[in-house]
């Protein structure tokens, strides 16, 4: 339509790389205005873990609104944060065995990354924060500083300070833990580094290429904060509510942040949403100290809770994530080892995955032919040359088939011309699933 060139900002971006008009969403398919039908396996960069228009979601919020339940009521008790805290508590963080308190930021992840750096910088009186390379936490001044690109960095007009950037795990290679750098560099006052106030750290990297630290990397990264009296947030943002196959991306790992950040699909439904979740000791906020007009929204509230009851309440849909996850490595690593010859590879997690295909340039081809023939796909990473893929976790096994089944094709496309494109395997055949009872159940 005339009226985006006309009036919308030209700091757009996701419509220069899908150039339609969208009307209507329903689970894992877009449609534009024509009708088209698209499947989207870009979801809200990770904000629609559960699908559009989840059914069960969206009766629960017709029903709050048109019992002219509280849309809007800034920090104020409401029975819809009651029922959500109360949910969150019994079905997330005690089966954990974590115990948090949550404050309510404004919407955005990275207003809730603001939140932790002030606290962290309160409580220890320091004012450095240690992020990694290739990290992304935000565009606001206070989550930029801690954020890698370049690109995002050299938009805010004036200089980040109060950071110190160390190599994520892998950056230098296999073989070199970076944690160990960390604890030298903290460890010696001729270093140059300041001890930070905190580490903040994402498990698997989003926007910065689907680089998954491993466990024992995080484990080590843990020991160093607490060697050196370090707080650890961990910026959930994007690689929590699901996304690496547990609510919480660092479950596996065994570690025990100090502060999380979250938003993303932490309501379910794709409204704004942001927390930050603190151990009890550590919530040394003074009243209204970090505050803002929309913390706290109550129609999320709804929405967060139904997700969290209908997904959450025991561990079958963790089971179909890694049921799902197990199949997209198998493909996405038979892909590489057909059409890579070393060019490419396989990154990430969970349902957080990706192909690295060494060059912007070659991933944008790739995901503009997937998009002809029906997928939404995006890139990323520093020169956005890694295909990522952010499926909704409930996408059926048919439809999860068919998105990697485009991907296939386009890249046989895109490396050996249109008539050489060779019929994809079909992985199916295998048993990716726990119990063949669930297998790849949907939960809608």
């Amino acid at each position: 339509m005339k009226i985006f060139e006309e009036i919308e900002s030209e700091v757009q971006s996701y419509a220069r790389s899908f150039p339609r008009v969208f009307h209507r969403a329903q689970g894992e398919f877009m449609y534009d205005e024509e009708g088209e039908q698209y499947l989207d396996f870009l979801a809200g960069a990770g904000t629609l873990n559960y699908g559009h228009n989840n059914p069960l979601l969206k009766e629960a919020l017709i029903a709050y609104i048109q019992e002219d339940g509280i849309s809007h009521g800034l920090d104020l008790h409401t029975r819809a944060k009651a029922a959500f805290l109360e949910t969150f508590s019994e079905k997330i963080l005690k089966p954990r065995g974590l115990e948090f308190v949550m404050q309510f930021t404004g919407p955005t992840g990275s207003n809730a990354v603001e939140a932790a750096l002030k606290l962290a910088r309160n409580i220890k009186g320091r004012e450095n924060i240690i992020s990694f390379t290739n990290g992304f936490h935000g565009v606001s001044l206070g989550s930029l500083a801690v954020t890698g690109n370049s690109h995002h960095r050299g938009a805010a007009g004036t200089s980040l300070g109060g950071t110190e950037r160390i190599p994520y795990d892998g950056y230098l290679g296999d073989g070199i833990d970076t944690t160990a750098y960390l604890d030298k560099m903290l460890s010696d006052s001729s270093s140059g580094v300041d001890t930070p106030a905190a580490v903040i750290v994402e498990t698997v990297q989003g926007e910065g290429g689907i680089n998954a630290a491993s466990f024992e990397w995080l484990r080590n990264l843990e020991a160093v904060c607490r060697k050196h009296d370090i707080l650890l947030i961990v910026d959930d943002i994007q690689a929590g509510c699901g996304r690496t196959g547990t609510f919480f991306s660092f479950e596996e790992a065994g570690i025990s942040p100090d502060i999380v950040t979250m938003s993303k699909s932490l309501s379910g439904y794709g409204l704004p949403f942001a927390v930050v979740l603190i151990r009890p000791e550590l919530d040394q906020w003074r009243p209204g100290e970090h505050n803002g007009t929309f913390r706290g929204n109550n129609l999320a509230f709804v929405t967060a809770k139904a997700a969290i009851d209908h997904f959450w309440s025991d561990d079958s849909f963790e089971r179909q994530i890694k049921a799902k996850a197990a199949y997209v490595s198998d493909r996405l690593q038979a892909i590489v080892d057909r059409y890579g010859e070393g060019n490419f590879e396989t990154r990430g997690r969970g349902m957080f995955q990706g192909i690295n295909c060494v060059n912007g340039e070659i991933a944008g081809k790739i995901t503009r032919a997937a998009f002809k023939q029906g997928l939404i796909i995006e890139t990323s990473g520093a020169d956005d040359q890694v295909v990522k893929f952010l499926c909704p976790l409930t996408i059926s096994e048919g439809n999860l088939k068919r998105g990697i089944d485009i991907v296939e094709k386009a890249i046989a496309e895109v490396c050996a011309g249109e008539d050489h494109i060779p019929e994809p395997v079909d992985f199916f055949e295998e048993d990716y699933s726990a119990s063949d009872d669930d297998r790849f159940k949907v939960a809608s």
